[in-house]
């Protein structure tokens, strides 16, 4: 399977926030013929355990993705909703969303609402129900849902969504495949409710007490027109090495040791800096006793909407680059 079907597969499989199973049974599949070990914790991260006897490393990537969940069914069968993680309501207009039975809708303004201030409790899901009884034969309340966009690519470039945090679950599996052994005592985090609270990513990093740790996710992108300077990294420009965003301020030792990986590997890489957001780095810095914690980030257009973009080159040089940190001598 190419970069491009697995990501694919990643992308389209279930797994809003508190609803993991779709997408870790998905990633256990994959990762299992690489595996020494493999663990669902209580809060449902998979956990991933490649054998070594130097320091304890960490690489983690969320699986979860936003999502929707039913609040309420009106007389007339459509669905009101709640967010689940980071959903713009303006995003989400006239989107396709499938629930995990099957059943699929599209998200609607009313059109009373102010689009310019359009706020989620102005929309509903329409999945052509004639009333009530219909749509609850259908959905039920506490369902989730996910966009349903498509997934394709233009040469370099793929469009999906999900590709938040999807494309760094194929990153870690990459980075699994190609470790014939490893120097160091590898653990491949597969979190739950990153994008609720780095839930997930807390509990893990207390049982896991690792020494080294890198948060892979995708980063905010500064290469469009009328970029407001969110981010500081570019498509198509490499690993992005990440510095600081509003959850973590990496370690120095870390930052330092990816920067001279990737000169001395010949893998392009750039500096990411955000102003907004975080990732599991955020929770998994200040375990126990802290970590020595860094990022890789891959660039990545219109994140939080139904077409996320990046490119597989710079996912390629991401792998590459995580490679080589974990195969690093590292000192505990």
């Amino acid at each position: 399977m190419d970069q491009f079907e697995q990501l694919k597969s990643l992308t389209q499989a279930f797994g809003p926030s508190g609803d993991e199973g779709g997408i870790r049974q998905v990633i256990m599949d994959l990762a299992k013929p690489w595996a020494d070990e493999m663990k669902v914790d209580v809060l449902g991260n998979l956990i991933v355990h490649k054998q070594g006897q130097g320091p304890k490393v960490l690489l983690s990537a969320h699986m979860d993705s936003i999502g929707f969940i039913v609040t309420h069914i009106e007389k007339e069968g459509f669905l009101r909703v709640g967010r689940l993680g980071g959903i713009s309501p303006k995003e989400a207009a006239y989107t396709p969303v499938r629930f995990r039975n099957g059943v699929r809708g599209v998200v609607v303004p009313e059109e009373k609402a102010d689009f310019g201030k359009l706020k989620l409790d102005e929309c509903y899901i329409d999945i052509g129900a004639k009333d009530d009884t219909t749509a609850a034969s259908m959905v039920q309340v506490g369902d989730t849902a996910v966009y349903d966009s498509p997934v394709f690519q233009s040469g370099s470039k793929v469009v999906s969504p999900y590709l938040d945090n999807r494309i760094s679950c194929a990153i870690l599996l990459s980075v699994l495949e190609r470790l014939s052994q490893v120097p160091n005592d590898l653990y491949l985090l597969f979190s739950v409710q990153e994008e609720v609270g780095l839930r997930g990513a807390k509990t893990a990093a207390w049982s896991v007490a690792p020494d080294y740790a890198l948060a892979v996710d995708v980063t905010d992108v500064d290469d469009t027109p009328g970029s407001e300077k969110a981010g500081t990294v570019q498509l198509g420009k490499g690993a992005a090495i990440k510095v600081m965003d509003s959850s973590v301020i990496c370690h120095p030792e870390v930052v330092s040791r990816l920067e001279r990986l990737a000169k001395d590997g010949g893998i392009r890489a750039q500096k990411d800096i955000m102003r907004g957001g975080g990732t599991d780095a955020g929770a998994i810095h200040v375990a126990r006793t802290g970590v020595r914690t860094g990022g890789i980030s891959v660039p990545c257009r219109y994140i939080h909407t139904p077409v996320e973009m990046a490119d597989l080159e710079d996912m390629e040089a991401c792998i590459q680059l995580a490679v080589a940190f974990v195969q690093s001598g590292l000192g505990a």
